[in-house]
C-alpha cells in the first residue's frame, strides 16, 4: 500500500505522514528534507539556489546531509523552495523518491507532488491544508522552542513566498491530486489530524 500525503510547509503533513506509516506498519520518506538537502548543499557550495547549474550540482549531496540539523530551519526551507522549481533537480530525484515508494509492502511518502507525479497509483491520498496564521503560528512555536529567533511576521511573510513559488513553477506544482481527500487541520490539534488522516486511509483500503 502506498499513501501519499501532500500539501504545503507547516500544514502538519509530516506529523500525519509519520503517524500513518507507524499505524500502518510502513516505512516513511520526507522528500521534502531531499530538496531542503539540495537547497543546504547548495549554499555550503556558495552557490546559487536560483541558477539551474547550481541546483542541480547540489543533488550529489552525501547521505549523512539529511542528518544536519540546520535542514529545518527558516533558511533552508527557503532555499528548497528556490532549487526545487528547476526541472533538472526534480528529474534527478525523481528514481530516489520512486524507488522508495514502490517497495515491497509500499510505503508512505509526504512531500508536495507525491499523489499527483511520484506516485499516482497510491491507494491512498491526502492533500493536507491549514490557513496562513495557523501555519506560521506552528512554525513560530517550533522555531522559539529551538531557540531560532524570528518574528510572526516574517514567517507567515514566507510562508506565502514559498507557496506561491510552489504553486506556480512550471513542473510539479503544489496542486491536489483529482482524487486525493482534502484534510484541513487548521482547527486541529496534531492528535485530531492524525485521528483523521488515519480514519481517511482506514476507509480508503477497506
Amino acid at each position: 500500500m502506498i499513501i501519499a500525503v501532500d500539501g504545503p510547509t507547516a500544514s502538519g503533513k509530516g506529523t500525519i505522514a509519520k503517524a500513518l506509516a507507524a499505524h500502518f506498519g510502513l516505512p516513511h520518506l520526507d522528500t521534502g528534507l531531499l530538496y531542503r538537502a539540495v537547497g543546504r548543499q547548495c549554499a555550503l557550495n556558495h552557490g546559487n539556489a536560483d541558477d539551474p547549474g547550481d541546483a542541480l550540482n547540489a543533488c550529489d549531496f552525501p547521505d549523512d546531509l539529511l542528518d544536519d540539523p540546520e535542514l529545518r530551519s527558516e533558511a533552508t526551507g527557503g532555499l528548497a523552495s528556490r532549487v526545487s522549481v528547476h526541472p533538472e533537480v526534480r528529474r534527478a530525484l525523481f528514481e530516489r523518491q520512486r524507488a522508495f515508494a514502490t517497495q515491497p509492502g509500499g510505503a508512505v511518502l509526504d512531500g508536495r507532488d507525491i499523489g499527483t507525479v511520484i506516485a499516482p497509483e497510491a491507494q491512498v491520498k491526502l492533500f493536507v491544508v491549514a490557513s496562513v496564521p495557523a501555519r506560521a503560528e506552528r512554525r513560530f512555536k517550533e522555531m522559539q522552542a529551538s531557540g531560532r529567533q524570528v518574528s510572526l511576521a516574517e514567517i507567515a511573510a514566507d510562508l506565502e513566498a514559498r507557496d506561491a513559488r510552489d504553486r506556480s513553477r512550471a513542473e510539479a506544482p503544489l496542486v491536489a491530486a483529482q482524487d486525493a481527500v482534502l484534510l484541513d487541520t487548521s482547527d486541529m490539534g496534531p492528535a485530531q489530524a492524525i485521528a483523521e488522516a488515519i480514519r481517511i486511509a482506514s476507509h480508503a483500503v477497506a
